[in-house]
Parts: structure tokens; C-alpha cells; sequence
């Protein structure tokens, strides 16, 4: 029997750290941007049709894709960036869902808790693909002044959360909330005690 979570945050949330913590208590955990990723190389389904939607010039000189300059390109206005998620999302879920299924397969006599960790996991249909959704919550101020120290530019970070679902709104999608706005263990401790739940959750799935 396994649990899907689909673990969400916004920008500079904390998604990562808490995702690794629930790997080191023994969850399969699955990284939205390593499969998106995966997908854009060379002859890979995200790449082939990222190259039929936007031409060779997002290529580099290495035929490998230029992540800034499309960037550039499909986040230029929320319609452009909606265009490139209604290309790409499709092909991340299924490859999530391939990636699931083969977990299953390798232990079918094993309990699993399976975590999927994706920035736009609802927006992009995540409710009702899986069974439990994590949400790390950080306040949107909080949120730049982290984007920023990692080295994003300040209108970037506010550009890119603005077109994120608004935090009260992804809050209402939450099963279980992790608040990430204190110190790093105060956030460990949290997604400890939502790991137990979800060990839980697992427990009632199977009766």
C-alpha cells in the first residue's frame, strides 16, 4: 500500500529541506524540477516539444536547452508563462506518475509514503491526484528576503510570486501546514510531527 503526498510551497519556501526530512524518515521523494529537467534533454519529450513550440533559438550551441532565454521568453507575461505550463506540466505529471507506479512495482509487499515536492502542484490539478497535500507557509515578505539571498533579483522574486496561487488560497488545499517562517529546526521539528500523521494516514488507507 503506498500514500501519495504532493508536498507545495511557494518560492523560497522551505519545500526542499522539508522534502529531504521526510526522505531521511524513510519516504520515496520525488523533485518536480529534477524530472523537468530530466525532460528537457535532448530527445527527451520536453525537449522535442518545447523546440516545436519555440524554435531552435532557445537552443545553445550544444543543442541543449537555454533555460534563461526561455525563461525569458515564456515568463515575459502570465499568458506566455500559462502557454509553457500547459505544455510542460502534462508531461511532468505522467513522468511523476511513471516514477510512482515503478516504486510500487519494486516493493510490492512494502508500505511506502511517496512524496512528490512541486511549486505549482495544485494550480497544476495536485488536489486530486494524490492523497494528502503538505503546504510549507512562509509570509510573501519573508519569502523575497530568502530569493533574494540566494541571489535572485528583488523584482524577479516579486514577479515570480505574484504569479504563484496566493498564500491564503493555497492554505485552503492543505491537509497538513508546516509554518517555515522560524529557525530551520523549529520547521524539522514540524515536519516530524507531519510525518508521524502521515504514517497515520497510511495505516487507515490500509484498513
Amino acid at each position: 500500500m503506498i500514500l501519495t503526498v504532493g508536498l507545495t510551497g511557494g518560492l523560497a519556501s522551505g519545500k526542499s529541506t522539508v522534502a529531504r526530512t521526510f526522505a531521511n524518515l524513510g519516504a520515496f521523494t520525488i523533485d518536480a524540477d529534477h524530472v523537468v529537467t530530466h525532460l528537457y534533454r535532448p530527445h527527451e519529450a520536453g525537449y522535442e516539444a518545447l523546440v516545436a513550440e519555440y524554435g531552435r533559438e532557445i537552443l545553445q550551441a550544444n543543442g541543449e536547452i537555454d533555460r534563461v532565454k526561455l525563461a525569458g521568453i515564456a515568463f515575459a507575461t502570465p499568458e506566455a508563462a500559462q502557454r509553457l505550463n500547459a505544455l510542460i506540466h502534462p508531461l511532468v505529471i505522467e513522468e511523476e506518475r511513471r516514477m510512482i507506479e515503478s516504486e510500487s512495482e519494486r516493493f510490492p509487499n512494502r508500505d511506502r509514503i511517496i512524496v512528490v515536492e512541486a511549486t505549482l502542484l495544485i494550480e497544476s490539478g495536485g488536489r486530486a491526484r494524490y492523497d494528502v497535500i503538505v503546504v510549507v507557509d512562509v509570509a510573501p515578505e519573508l519569502q523575497i528576503e530568502r530569493a533574494v539571498a540566494r541571489g535572485m533579483a528583488r523584482d524577479d522574486a516579486m514577479r515570480r510570486i505574484a504569479r504563484q496561487m496566493p498564500r491564503e488560497e493555497r492554505l485552503r488545499f492543505a491537509d497538513y501546514v508546516i509554518d517555515n517562517s522560524g529557525d530551520p529546526r523549529g520547521a524539522e521539528v514540524q515536519a516530524h510531527r507531519v510525518f508521524e500523521k502521515l504514517k497515520g494516514d497510511l495505516a487507515k488507507k490500509e484498513n
